[in-house]
Formats: structure tokens, C-alpha cells, sequence
């Protein structure tokens, strides 16, 4: 701190990417190309939390069509990437390993996963979407207990790319990564604008917001690990994380587009979701 402004940052900024040489450097020699893709891969999905907090720079508050507009296109994202990037290949790979029982081995994983959400949702004090979607809402403690909800789910959709990298189909995890970095746009404005509206600095608000997003990497991380050292366990990794995520679209997303009533904007934009990011896995092979 006793540094100059230029010399100081310069040498935060040295600091930094030494460290992240040191990271990659490590997983690289350790587990290979694919880790360190899905890693960085992780990192990326996480940042779009902060993207999509930009808004929040320059209003207070957006329309309610948008905004479920752009929540429910994300839940068709999510919907898409799951099926074709978690759940079909998670079904190919439990084949391989356990002929004829693929689909039974993802289930049980879809079921574990969800059942663990449904626990961390019950035991880690939160509230949730639907609760917090008026970006008017002046309430400190529900905000922030918002904040720690959308931290919470991050980690399982971390999670999920990391699995889908893992199992060495880079498209997958190219689809899946993609996904959820579209998903976490409008969960970083969600989180921003209410921060806003409660009187923070515009850029502490974008800071916290991309802040929730990058539990996502350590999931990535997790997930990516785990399943590339212990091959036998990717269907059920793979089952795990569709779980986990169809436990939060239906449990989370959709309901809150639809908390004001029906919502025929969110309906067509999960649909045109969900047609993209399927057109966009057929694009990649």
C-alpha cells in the first residue's frame, strides 16, 4: 500500500497472473489439457454472473417481461444442455461401463442430486427467487440471504461442466459451459439490481454479484477431478448433475417467471432457449 497507484496495481497484477501460471501450471502437469480447459471453461460461466450485472450501472430496475423474459430463456438453455450434454452421453457412458443399465445408473445419480439440493436448501438458511424478484425490495436480510441461495446453486452447475469436461467429450462441456453462462446472466442482474435499490455502490453491487458466480469454478473443479481420476463414477457424476440442475430450474427458475401470474413471454423464451442451445449442439457435432 506504501506503493504508488501505478506500481501497486502493476505488481497486484504480476501477483496475480503469477499465481494463476502456478494454478494451471499444476493442473496441467498433474491431470492434463482437459482439466485445465474445464477449469478455465468454469471460470468463464462464472464471470457471465458479472455480465449480467452490468445493467445495474446504468438503472434500478427493468420490466417484468424482460426480466422473466430473459429468466425463462435461460431455464430453456439449462433444459437443453442437460438432455443433450449431461443425460445422453451420462446414459452412452453407463452402457459402456454397465451394459444395458446406463439409464438406471444416471437416474439413480439425477435423484441423489436432487435430494442433496433439497437438503442444502433445507438445512442452509436462504430465500428464495420468487421472494426476491421486486428490485424494489429494501429488505438487507432477504437480500443477502438471496445472494447466498444463488451462491449455493452455483456450485452444482460449476459442478456439472466440470463432470461434462471430465468425460472427455470436449463438446459437451463446450455446450454445457455455454449454458450456464447464459443461465448466470440474469442471475447476476437479480442480484445487483436489488443491492442497487438498497443503496450500494453500483460497482460494489456488480463486484458481489460476479462474486456468487465464481463458487462456480471450484465445482468445475470438483467435478472435473473427481470423475477424470475415477472414471467409473462419470454416469452417476453426470446423473448427479442433471439432478441438481432440473432441481433448479423447476424448483427456482420457472416458478419465478411465472410468480406474477402466467407468463406467456417467459413460456416462448424458454422454448426459443431450448431450441438454440439444441441447434448449437448439433452445430458442434
Amino acid at each position: 500500500m506504501a506503493l504508488p497507484p501505478s506500481k501497486r496495481w502493476a505488481t497486484v497484477a504480476g501477483l496475480f497472473l503469477l499465481s494463476q501460471i502456478v494454478v494451471f501450471g499444476g493442473l496441467y502437469l498433474i491431470f492434463g489439457k482437459i482439466v485445465v480447459i474445464g477449469f478455465f471453461a468454469s471460470i468463464l460461466a462464472g464471470l457471465a454472473t458479472g455480465l449480467g450485472a452490468l445493467p445495474a450501472l446504468f438503472f434500478k430496475k427493468i420490466s417484468n417481461n424482460l426480466f422473466n423474459s430473459m429468466l425463462g430463456a435461460a431455464a430453456g438453455v439449462m433444459l437443453a444442455a442437460t438432455a443433450f450434454s449431461l443425460l445422453v452421453p451420462g446414459m452412452n457412458y453407463g452402457n459402456l461401463i454397465w451394459p444395458g443399465n446406463g439409464i438406471y445408473v444416471v437416474s439413480a445419480g439425477m435423484l441423489i442430486g436432487a435430494l442433496f439440493l433439497h437438503y442444502a436448501d433445507r438445512q442452509l438458511p436462504h430465500v428464495h427467487f420468487d421472494l426476491v424478484s421486486d428490485t424494489q425490495l429494501r429488505s438487507f436480510n432477504k437480500i443477502w440471504l438471496f445472494i447466498i441461495a444463488i451462491t449455493i446453486h452455483n456450485f452444482p452447475e460449476g459442478m456439472s461442466v466440470g463432470v461434462s469436461f471430465g468425460s472427455g467429450e470436449m463438446k459437451n462441456g463446450v455446450v454445457l459451459a455455454v449454458a450456464i453462462a447464459l443461465q448466470n446472466i440474469p442471475e447476476g442482474l437479480a442480484v445487483a439490481l436489488p443491492l442497487v435499490g438498497l443503496g450500494y455502490n453500483r460497482w460494489r453491487a456488480v463486484g458481489i454479484a460476479t462474486l456468487t458466480g465464481l463458487v462456480e469454478p471450484v465445482g468445475g473443479l470438483l467435478g472435473i477431478t473427481m470423475v477424470t481420476v475415477f472414471q467409473p463414477i462419470l454416469p452417476i457424476a453426470m446423473g448427479f448433475a442433471a439432478g441438481a440442475m432440473l432441481f433448479v430450474i423447476s424448483e427456482e427458475i420457472i416458478p419465478e417467471t411465472h410468480s406474477n401470474g402466467r407468463s406467456r413471454y417467459a413460456t416462448f423464451a424458454l422454448m426459443v432457449g431450448f431450441i438454440i442451445m439444441m441447434i448449437l449442439d448439433n452445430a458442434l457435432g
